[in-house]
């Protein structure tokens, strides 16, 4: 009997009111974990499984080693969606981002008037359904002499570009549309940033006589470093992961001209059925995705010192 009440003692003692709480606590957040590891975390990892085996999606796996990877790394094709890839994050996200800080500056200045329209304005494009601005940009990236950027460039004297189906022309098309559309979302990240800056300082750069670049280079630059490094990073995966944008403009076809890293995939995965390639490739991308974030993020963390 009181080995009985011992026990029951203990456990009153180890379910006190402050382990009662806690465990409350863990119910409230546990939906968002209990779907973070079915639909985040599992998938991660069968991933990383499946790179290393050889499956179709319907019959057994069979384990093949490093086989998946030595076939990617020595496919052609592959070097030519991540030269694509490379050279669409140079010329949609980096145009973008610059831009972006501009933007915001003449956003929260006292000189523009009509600031909530402007703001409003600009962030359209990202709440757009992309395939809505794929469809709208495959009208004006028309290769017929009547599109609407070949009637623009007619005007310098340049013969119609075969925006779809030459090299260069559909790198712009994919880039120049992903400019538009996410222009606007950096822009209002960076306004928010601006936003945070003390008046107090541009009344005193005022005071010395510095001009509007001298601001931007001394005081806005410096201050929004952190927000910088934010929206360098998330770019940059954006731009390594970009897929919707190429898919819808040139297609099925899978064309060398406008294939990235994430098209590939998607083709070796449920075009060729070769889950294995397709996951090793996904895994080669988690790589390079932490290689290039982290040199962006070193070299953004370096700008304003």
């Amino acid at each position: 009997m009181e080995h009985v009440n011992s026990q029951s003692r203990k456990n009153r003692k180890f379910w006190n009111e402050e382990r009662k709480e806690a465990f409350s606590g863990y119910l409230y957040v546990s939906p968002f974990f209990i779907l973070f590891a079915v639909f985040g975390l599992f998938p991660i990892l069968f991933s990383f499984y499946l790179g290393f085996q050889k499956w179709n999606g319907l019959g057994e796996m069979e384990y093949v080693g490093l086989q998946n990877f030595q076939w990617i790394l020595t496919d052609p094709i592959f070097w030519k969606s991540l030269s694509n890839t490379l050279i669409m994050w140079f010329l949609g996200t980096l145009p973008q981002l610059i831009l972006g800080i501009i933007l915001a500056y003449a956003l929260n200045s006292t000189l523009i008037k009509m600031k909530s329209f402007f703001r409003v304005s600009i962030f359209m494009p990202y709440v757009t359904s992309t395939v809505a601005v794929a469809i709208v940009f495959g009208v004006m990236f028309n290769s017929q002499d009547f599109g609407l950027m070949n009637v623009i460039v007619s005007w310098f004297g340049v013969d119609p570009i075969s925006w779809s189906t030459s090299e260069w022309g559909v790198k712009i098309a994919i880039s120049t549309m992903v400019f538009w559309r996410w222009v606007g979302y950096n822009t209002i990240i960076y306004l928010a940033g601006l936003q945070g800056i003390p008046n107090e300082l541009y009344e005193a750069s005022v005071i010395d006589g510095a001009t509007v670049r001298q601001k931007i280079q001394y005081i806005t630059i410096p201050m929004l470093r952190p927000i910088i490094i934010l929206t360098v990073f998330t770019s940059t995966i954006g731009a390594l992961q970009l897929f919707t944008e190429p898919l819808i403009y040139i297609g099925r076809s899978f064309r060398e001209e406008g294939i990235t890293v994430v098209l590939y995939l998607y083709r070796e995965a449920f075009t060729n059925l070769a889950f294995g390639p397709a996951s090793a490739t996904a895994i080669i991308l988690f790589v390079i995705i932490i290689i290039v974030s982290s040199i962006n993020v070193f070299v953004a963390n370096r700008i304003g010192r």
